[in-house]
């Protein structure tokens, strides 16, 4: 099931947030269509750049001092715990499993997790007046 990056859920008027939901919606897609030898190079970068993705959103929240932190910050935990789970599997070749997960669960999660976790994010940033960008490190 792909991601369609132009779905209004996906876009929350944090530019950062939506910027990363369209690169993320493209990296998986691209992962849905390719064969075996793309997945195997391609699903690195899906798990680097959600990790870029979720340490982002943490810092977002940190920052603003986001109530729901705690349930966010584990809702991302075990999304990324899940994709570098399937890592090793698929650098040795075995992508039946990551397959499934990124056409059949991914995009399902994606889904509710942008119209509530981080539409609630967004929705407090622009709220509180909140940086809409990590500052630089």
């Amino acid at each position: 099931m792909p991601i369609d990056p132009a779905e209004p859920r996906y876009r929350l008027g944090v530019p950062e947030m939506d910027e990363t939901h369209r690169e993320f919606a493209e990296i998986v897609n691209q992962l849905t269509k390719t064969d075996k030898a793309g997945f195997i190079e391609l699903f690195p970068v899906l798990v680097a750049h959600t990790q870029a993705h979720f340490d982002s959103e943490n810092a977002l929240m940190k920052a603003s001092g986001f109530p729901a932190v705690r349930e966010h910050l584990d809702e991302h935990r075990r999304v990324l715990g899940e994709l570098r789970r399937m890592v090793v599997k698929v650098e040795n070749g075995s992508v039946a499993l990551a397959r499934a997960y990124v056409r059949e669960q991914l995009p399902a999660w994606f889904s509710l997790h942008a119209a509530t976790m981080d539409s609630a994010l967004a929705g407090h940033l622009k709220q509180r007046g909140a940086p809409l960008a990590v500052p630089p490190r």
